[in-house]
């Protein structure tokens, strides 16, 4: 049990941290489970109620795709026993599936909290959550569609080029849909006055991928904008 906090206080915060990282080999060196716990750290010396106290913490070394992960419902049994809140570094540790999540947030019992999102409700997660799930699909879908749209015009993948104005206007115009695709996330935060490193910071805590699957900066967050400019 960690427990913070100054001398003579009587209530408590107690929690309880869950940490997920999706192979054996990031279980073992450590990598993956640093960058959660400085979240995590982050999060419980700037936004915890103060005394607080780590009741238990667990780690999985699974697939994000896998539910049925024994530390998750260990941490999940042990917070809803006592009442504590159920803290993870991002949304996704818990899981990339919307279904999962939101039959967390429908848990009356259970108290949830993303250290990487500490203002984030309950519904405000399922947001996120679902873009982040639609992100995903749609870069699946859009990528077997153009491997097969290159296949049935007789483009030998990984082969040839293609004639390369041909191929830039197909950039610009799959560049445009995947900033149309994240649209309902990027503008109102824009609107709120969020800074680009601070919805960025977002679209990573929610889980949304880039179009190669790392992680936003603001770079990329102002080209989005810029190109939703386009067409607005």
């Amino acid at each position: 049990m960690v427990l913070q906090g100054t001398e003579g206080d009587s209530a408590v915060k107690s929690y309880v941290i869950y940490k997920r990282v999706s192979t054996e080999e990031q279980g073992r060196s450590g990598l993956g489970l640093e960058a959660q716990d400085r979240d995590i750290e982050l999060y419980l010396s700037t936004y915890s109620d103060v005394p607080y106290e780590v009741i238990g913490t667990f780690t999985d070394v699974l697939s994000g795709a896998n539910d049925g992960r024994p530390e998750l419902e260990k941490a999940i049994a042990l917070a809803r026993s006592t009442g504590a809140e159920l803290l993870v570094a991002k949304l996704d540790r818990l899981s990339r599936k919307v279904s999962f999540i939101a039959s967390l947030m429908d848990d009356k019992k259970l108290a949830l909290r993303v250290a990487s999102m500490p203002h984030a409700d309950k519904f405000q997660l399922h947001i996120y959550a679902a873009l982040a799930e639609q992100e995903r699909d749609f870069i699946s879908t859009r990528t077997k569609a153009a491997l097969a749209a290159a296949k049935a015009r007789g483009v030998k993948l990984g082969g040839l080029r293609p004639n390369t104005e041909r191929r830039n206007e197909a950039l610009r115009a799959g560049a445009l849909d995947r900033a149309k695709r994240v649209e309902k996330f990027v503008r109102p935060l824009h609107a709120e006055g969020k800074s680009l490193r601070d919805i960025a910071e977002l679209m990573n805590a929610a889980g949304i991928p880039t179009a190669r699957g790392g992680n936003w900066q603001a770079s990329q967050v102002k080209r989005v904008l810029d190109r939703l400019a386009t067409v607005a």
